[in-house]
This record gives C-alpha cells, sequence and structure tokens, in this order.
C-alpha cells in the first residue's frame, strides 16, 4: 500500500510537508520549509532515511535501545526474534 506526500501552505508562512498513507491517514508533518523547493528536498531526504533508518526506542525506559521489526528478520545475519532489542554503544550496536 503507497503512501503519499502532501505540500502544504504552512499557517505562519512558509511550507509543510505531510506523509499518509495508501488509504490517506495521516502518518507524520514536517517542519516547516521556507520554499517549495526546501520541502521538495525534505522529502527527497525522507525517502533515503526512511528506508534505512534504524527505529531507536527513546520511550520511557526504553533507553535508545535499536529495535529490529519482524519484517527485517530475514535480512539478518544471526537469528533474531521480531522485536529484539540492541544496546547501543560508542562503538556501535551490541546485542544484549
Amino acid at each position: 500500500m503507497a503512501g503519499y506526500f502532501e505540500i502544504t501552505d504552512a499557517p505562519d508562512g512558509g511550507f509543510r510537508v505531510r506523509l499518509l498513507d495508501g488509504t490517506g491517514t495521516l502518518v507524520a508533518v514536517s517542519v516547516k520549509y521556507p520554499t517549495k523547493e526546501a520541502a521538495v528536498a525534505g522529502i527527497s531526504w525522507t525517502r533515503e532515511v526512511a528506508g534505512t533508518g534504524l527505529i531507536r526506542d527513546m520511550s520511557r525506559g526504553g533507553h535508545g535501545e535499536i529495535i529490529i521489526p519482524k519484517s527485517r528478520v530475514a535480512h539478518a545475519t544471526t537469528r533474531i526474534h521480531s522485536h529484539t532489542r540492541f544496546q547501543t554503544t560508542a562503538r556501535g550496536v551490541h546485542s544484549r
């Protein structure tokens, strides 16, 4: 189910980008961009990051741990369970 981006006018000037899923449900709203060109660049950057970005648990008790979602398990080189958490260190990611 492919989603899409919308560039909208920000109430106080500039532009915002909205990310919607394939059904039109709002998923995220961007920071304010000064120009449409900057908003388009922000969309391009978001596409790059979203496809490869890690999930870092910054919720209460999460302590910045990395969460490996179930969909990534097939790509892992070692066998892990969905929602396996990895502690981050200055040198990289290590399992607990």
